[in-house]
């Protein structure tokens, strides 16, 4: 009867430990494009927990202090989506060219996600063609 118990407990320890979190993003990368001084600068990357287990983020940081980023709130259950919302200040003139790396319990437990673009000065159109 024990060893019966102790092969259970076993398998039952093995399953568990080959459940495992794994992140689906629509996009890794965020393109702003060109986009006027002062605009609205928060956009998501959208992912799917394409795992068998819950996917916690644990911290989201940027590569400067002008992208904010925002984790989840809860676990991202099996099948379920989620998004990390980042905003860059539009406020600062020139390219984009930042990295929002997330941390998580997911089978790749540091990811890095890009943003790129461009914020055009006051005195320029997103309309006008540059040379």
């Amino acid at each position: 009867m024990k060893k019966l118990a102790l092969i259970a407990f076993v398998a039952l320890f093995g399953l568990a430990a080959n459940a495992q979190a794994k992140f689906e993003f629509k996009s890794e990368t965020i393109d702003y494009g060109e986009i006027a001084k002062g605009s609205d600068g928060v956009r998501v990357f959208e992912f799917t927990n394409v795992g068998d287990a819950p996917l916690v983020v644990t911290d989201v940081k940027s590569s400067c202090g002008c992208t904010v980023p925002k984790k989840p709130e809860k676990a991202v259950a099996p099948g379920e989506t989620g998004e990390i919302q980042v905003e860059y200040d539009t406020k600062r003139v020139g390219p984009i060219r930042k990295t929002v790396t997330v941390y998580s319990n997911a089978d790749q437990p540091v990811k890095a996600l890009k943003i790129k673009g461009t914020v055009l000065s006051d005195n320029k159109s997103v309309l006008e063609k540059t040379k």
